[in-house]
């Protein structure tokens, strides 16, 4: 299902002009705090007025400045989860996941509470109080709730912001699932980049109110000239198997016939997984190394070098895995002797990739 916005409103000095179109999916809206995210998925939910402009979803259109269309907030079949839960506090779990599926019509109850509460692994809260629940459990149940209003969109705005990193890990399997099970188009507001790797089948990129670049997360996180929140974040999106589990903690996953090592995933054997590795864990070396405690040696090809403004260069290299960064000093380049087209070894840390930076890929 496709979705279109093109819109423009004013918020006392902020201006926001946001126009692009992505064919369903995960849609990771990324950018700096005061961007302009927020503001934008409160107007898709109906919670502002644009001034002008469209919104569409597949053939739905909720907003139409030229003819007259602005459908209210009830109206527009969208479930939205907030940064923090907001569940009602005098109501069960299983209140709250029923209070707004109970208000439709029989007819548009295509959501099933029975498959949610499995899918969020809510079966054993479902007699509890919200202030019985850790912040994990009350968002998943906040995620339950608003899938089961059956929306045609999930808005989700920064729904891990307030969570601590334990239950960051433990929310995402969630969205994970939801992008490739259940198949509901997501708008996800966001700035951080080990999300965007891990979840987002396009990212838009907001800054200062524009949108400034539509893509994949592989190719809006390897631009340092794109990344919104800082070069740290530049980095490559790999895809690869998981072939085995080790008996030390680690798990092997297979590239195009190259081996990865990296902490135990727990993940049935064949699982499709996305990695997001950052260009500043990556080393470079001219030769095959030896007696290192790295695991990771992937050889390959340079095919750009690009000089930043400070001391640091970014070094693009082809592999059997696909493009990856190396961000390395302009004195390592030139030690080096590093340039285009030649080969080179890209070496990396197993425990350098977090487990915030894997997750299943069903895109």
């Amino acid at each position: 299902m496709s979705f279109d916005v093109d819109i423009a409103l004013s918020q006392g000095r902020f201006r926001l002009e946001a126009q692009f179109s992505v064919p369903g999916g995960l849609t990771v809206l990324f950018g700096r705090s005061g961007s302009g995210k927020t503001t934008l998925i409160n107007a898709v939910a109906g919670l502002i007025t644009p001034e002008r402009g469209r919104i569409q979803i597949g053939q739905r259109v909720l907003y139409d400045s030229v003819r007259g269309v602005a459908l209210p907030a009830h109206k527009r079949r969208l479930g939205y989860i907030f940064q923090d839960a907001r569940l009602f506090p005098h109501l069960s779990v299983q209140q709250n996941l029923l209070y707004a599926h109970r208000f439709l019509p029989r007819s548009s109850r295509t959501a099933d509470p029975d498959r949610i509460v499995d899918l969020l692994g809510l079966g054993a809260l479902l007699q509890r109080r919200p202030a019985q629940l850790s912040g994990g459990e009350k968002q998943r149940v906040a995620i339950g709730r608003a899938l089961l209003a059956a929306p045609e969109l999930l808005l989700a705005d920064e729904p891990l912001t307030a969570l601590d990193e334990a239950r960051k890990l433990e929310i995402l399997p969630y969205f994970e699932r939801i992008r490739d099970e259940l198949k509901v188009p997501v708008l996800y507001v966001s700035h951080a980049a080990s999300e965007v790797a891990r979840l987002a089948s396009h990212v838009v990129v907001l800054d200062h109110g524009r949108v400034t670049q539509v893509g994949s997360a592989s190719g809006v996180l390897s631009d340092p000239a794109i990344v919104p929140t800082g070069v740290r974040n530049v980095g490559s999106v790999l895809i690869a198997e998981l072939f085995l589990q080790h008996s030390d903690g680690l798990s092997e996953l297979r590239i195009n016939g190259l081996k990865l090592f990296v902490p135990r995933i727990d993940r049935p054997i064949g699982t499709v997984m996305r990695l997001r590795v950052a260009a500043h864990d990556i080393i470079l070396s001219n030769t095959r190394p030896e007696g290192l405690s790295a695991l990771n040696v992937l050889p390959g090809t340079i095919t750009a070098i690009r000089a930043g403004e400070g001391p640091g260069a970014l070094v693009t290299l082809e592999t059997a895995g696909g493009p990856m960064l190396a961000r390395v000093t302009q004195r390592s380049v030139a030690t080096l002797d590093l340039k285009v087209s030649k080969a080179i070894y890209a070496i990396m840390k197993s425990v350098a990739i977090a487990p915030q930076d894997i997750g299943t890929d069903g895109l």
